[in-house]
């Protein structure tokens, strides 16, 4: 079911299965894997380059080498902080902030997803124009106003009030 409530799709976000997770968390093609690949976005994998288009780390390249489906995050080698004691850890990005640059085709799954989805848009079929019936209006019917209809029941309904007693002498 769809709804348009946010406070629902918060709860459908949060809540979300890990099998859904994994659709949620596509990132787009550069435009030269799209030309190849024929489709727009693909789920982030580890393995896969990845180029920051959003935020303070925008223009850096790297290899994504962590996917956290729970907290919705990658993380890129190379994208680090140094934290107060001097320890380096990688920060946290969202996948739709990132833009992949090369797929990680390692595994035989991912290339027969990407195979599947790149001949479901490739088929197109040419459009057949068939000829439109036109068919003869048919002649609109008027209505009756309905404020004629109040008049009169107004005019019906309007009574004198009776007279009362006067508060005076």
């Amino acid at each position: 079911m769809k709804t348009i409530q946010p406070r629902k799709q918060r709860k459908r976000l949060f809540q979300a299965p890990l099998h859904i997770r994994y659709k949620q968390f596509s990132a787009l093609l550069s435009p030269e894997l799209k030309a190849s690949h024929n489709t727009r976005s693909v789920p982030v994998r580890a393995g896969d380059t990845v180029k920051i288009m959003r935020g303070d780390r925008k223009g850096f390249e790297g290899k994504v080498a962590r996917v956290d489906r729970q907290k919705y995050r990658i993380f890129v080698e190379g994208i680090t902080r140094e934290k107060v004691d001097g320890s380096a850890i990688q920060i946290p990005i969202h996948p739709s902030k990132v833009m992949i640059i090369h797929l990680n085709l390692d595994d035989k799954w991912r290339k027969k997803a990407l195979k599947r989805k790149t001949e479901g848009k490739s088929v197109e079929k040419p459009i057949e124009e068939k000829p439109v019936e036109e068919k003869p209006e048919a002649p609109k019917k008027r209505r009756k106003r309905k404020t004629e209809t109040r008049k009169a029941k107004v005019k019906t309904s309007t009574k004198t009030k009776p007279a009362g007693k006067s508060g005076g002498t």
